[in-house]
Formats: C-alpha cells, structure tokens, sequence
C-alpha cells in the first residue's frame, strides 16, 4: 500500500451528511479526489483550487456526468488537510452560505485546537 503524503481529517458532521447523501457514482469519484488529495504530491488545480478573498481555504473539485461538487477544506500543519462541508454546484458562483459556513468552521477548527 502507498505512504499517505497527506491525511484527511473530517471536522464535525457536516462532511459525512454530505458524502452519505450522494449517489454511489458520485461517492465514488469523491474518493478518487481524495485518494489523490492524500497520494499525488502535485495536485491538478481542477481537483483543488484556493479560494480568492479567503485566507488559507480551499475547495476540493469534482464533477461526475456534468454536475458539480465542492467540498471546502483547508491545510493544517502542512500534511493535515481538514474537511468540512460540501454541496452540489448549482449556478456559477458559490453559494455564500456555504462559503460562510466553511468559514466559520474553519475558525471554530483553528480556535478547538488551540484549547488542547
């Protein structure tokens, strides 16, 4: 089995609802882009690409027949990339709430780990 150059963590529910959700096809090439995320030193921006305006968030790229989904995740410590929530891509702009809401997870995140 391949050495993980990068682990996944997957902070509180909202991930998991999302991913429980999808269609088995759409489950699958999830995995696929997270497979890539923790083995592939380089990864392709149309996997994973920096939010413009945000500072230190990310969203993990996938489309499966046409449709389009995003997670939002973001590094820790370099090896750690944290997962929070996704959605189905709808229209060309991300929808604020869900940029809002990984926003706010990733500050409740970064603030948890400094109270341990």
């Amino acid at each position: 089995m391949e050495e993980s150059i990068r682990i996944l963590f997957r902070y509180k529910h909202y991930f998991d609802e999302f991913y429980t959700l999808q269609p088995s096809i759409v489950q699958k090439k999830i995995d696929y882009v997270l497979y890539l995320l923790q083995h592939v030193d380089r990864i392709p921006e149309r996997f994973l690409k920096h939010i413009e305006g945000s500072t230190g968030l990310y969203e993990i790229r996938v489309e499966v027949q046409g449709n389009i989904y995003r997670i939002f995740a973001c590094f820790d410590e370099g090896r750690l990339i944290i997962l929070y929530n996704g959605f189905q891509k709808k229209s060309q702009k991300t929808p604020k709430s869900e940029l809002e809401l990984a926003e706010k997870l990733m500050t409740q995140y970064f603030s948890d780990k400094k109270k341990k």
